[in-house]
């Protein structure tokens, strides 16, 4: 029998992941055997600080993709949002599987939405992004850093007396938790993280076997609307260090984004959507940053980065 091995995280979410992946491919292929090899990253092991302050996202997948590199391992499964726009030489993301439930969600014992939330409230995140949008909706909320898996973040909202948590909605249908929802945030309130619900399944760029064995993964709606997404991160040069949003959908045979930037207080904040050709979601993407750019998120950068 062929075996493919995956790299992954080793969080229950991670886990989720590359196993609805690895039952996929058994599923189409009698002939292959699929093992989940866990490699420990940077990110999983510095709990104690927001990814702002240590570094970004690539502290969750650079492990990885050395392991893929060395040919440790014939494919990586990663969640986008926690992949940078900059891949290594070598490597490429060419097969997007169908995208879960972009939004988030609003967790609480107390209230109904958050909405009700009142000044002075205590919620629970470590994003900026979901950061400047709540205090967009309250001013007066105040903002308690959480990390670690899901299941660690619903115990905080408990022992830290949260009176309520943001998490993402895929994550919790994945681990089974939909039913811990309070409400999903529409996009209007809460725009998502750049591929927030999409997978990306992560190659050597010339395993041409693999990439063609895995291709019936691919969901090219998907694949799409993440490439418009990380086409605007990548033209911001964003990170985890400063609030940026975007969510790219498909009506008919038109590509729609909308994106946002905002400095650290939410008090410049930026908010754009364009419509292009499905055809060219990259230059989409970067034609919606470049309008953000010009309406003065090129100086909110310039401050958050150099002071």
């Amino acid at each position: 029998m062929k075996r493919i091995k995956i790299g992954t995280r080793g969080s229950k979410l991670a886990i989720a992941q590359s196993m609805w992946v690895k039952e996929q491919i058994e599923s189409r292929y009698k002939d292959i055997e699929v093992e989940l090899i866990k490699i420990k990253t940077k990110g999983d092991k510095i709990l104690n600080s927001p990814l702002s302050k240590i570094g970004g996202k690539g502290l969750f997948v650079k492990e990885i993709e050395n392991a893929l590199l060395r040919g440790e391992i014939d494919i990586a499964v990663h969640s986008i949002k926690d992949v940078p726009f900059e891949l290594p030489e070598g490597l490429e993301i060419p097969i997007y599987p169908k995208r879960e439930d972009p939004l988030d969600a609003f967790i609480s014992r107390s209230f109904k939405s958050i909405e009700e939330v009142p000044e002075r409230a205590k919620i629970g995140t470590s994003s900026l992004r979901r950061e400047v949008q709540i205090k967009r909706l309250k001013k007066g909320i105040k903002i308690v850093p959480i990390r670690g898996n899901v299941d660690t973040r619903l115990k905080k909202m408990e022992t830290e007396n949260l009176d309520g948590i943001i998490l993402a909605v895929a994550g919790l249908k994945r681990l089974g938790l939909y039913h811990k929802i309070t409400q999903i945030l529409p996009e209007e309130l809460m725009l998502p993280a750049i591929g927030q619900g999409a997978l990306g399944i992560e190659t050597r760029i010339d395993d041409f076997e693999i990439k063609a064995l895995l291709s019936f993964l691919n969901h090219p709606e998907t694949e799409i609307c993440v490439k418009a997404e990380r086409s605007f991160l990548k033209e911001l040069g964003g990170g985890c260090q400063i609030p940026i949003a975007a969510k790219a959908s498909i009506r008919g045979n038109k590509l729609q984004i909308k994106g946002m930037v905002s400095d650290l207080k939410a008090e410049r904040f930026l908010k754009e959507i364009l419509i292009g050709d499905v055809s060219e979601p990259e230059d989409l993407g970067k034609r919606l940053a470049e309008k953000l750019l010009n309406r003065g998120a090129e100086q909110i950068l310039e401050e958050v980065y150099h002071g």
